[in-house]
């Protein structure tokens, strides 16, 4: 009898288990991340990927460490990552720091299609990040201050302020991003 492959658990599916586990309520998750219960719904339905800013404050508000969210079992390091190149619609991410999940610093390889950025909501994050441009060319908007970073330029800012992302040339931009959480 053959077995059943299993496939990675949705991030949404375990947001929605350790919420209910700790008796949180949406309302609770609502106001200690300052999402919407409508856009906390999506994600818990799995109609929404949040990007890894919101994943951390999420987890924060949800008293769990945020690499749980994105972890799967190790031997199954190639599905992991299979699972991690299409998130969300225009924007992949996948952790390059596995069991860092006690740690504060966690790295990311970010993929942006190309002229694309992340649909959704602007984020922000307790704590300071790091973008390296590996390939393309991006836009990384810190509060109303725009920033062009070029294949080998970096910016390292404050993520406690609304930012978001977006590819401006006409291949797939590929970023190193470190995030680091007190």
């Amino acid at each position: 009898m053959p077995r059943k492959k299993k496939h990675p658990t949705p991030v949404g599916t375990k947001i929605k288990r350790a919420r209910t586990s700790k008796k949180f309520s949406l309302d609770h998750v609502a106001n200690e991340t300052g999402f919407s219960i409508d856009y906390l719904k999506e994600i818990e339905a799995g109609k929404a990927m949040p990007p890894v800013g919101a994943l951390l404050q999420i987890a924060r508000a949800l008293e769990i460490d945020s690499g749980s969210l994105l972890k799967e079992p190790e031997s199954k390091l190639e599905s992991r990552i299979k699972a991690h190149t299409k998130r969300t619609e225009n924007y992949a991410y996948t952790t390059l720091t596995p069991g860092a999940e006690n740690k504060h610093l966690k790295a990311f390889l970010v993929t942006v299609e190309a002229q694309q950025d992340h649909k959704g909501v602007d984020y922000h994050h307790e704590g300071e990040e790091f973008v390296y441009v590996l390939s393309g060319k991006i836009e990384v908007t810190v509060g109303e201050h725009i920033n062009t970073l070029e294949t080998g330029e970096s910016l390292h800012f404050n993520s406690g302020i609304r930012h978001k992302l977006k590819s401006i040339s006409d291949e797939t931009a590929e970023l190193l991003v470190v995030i680091y959480s007190p």
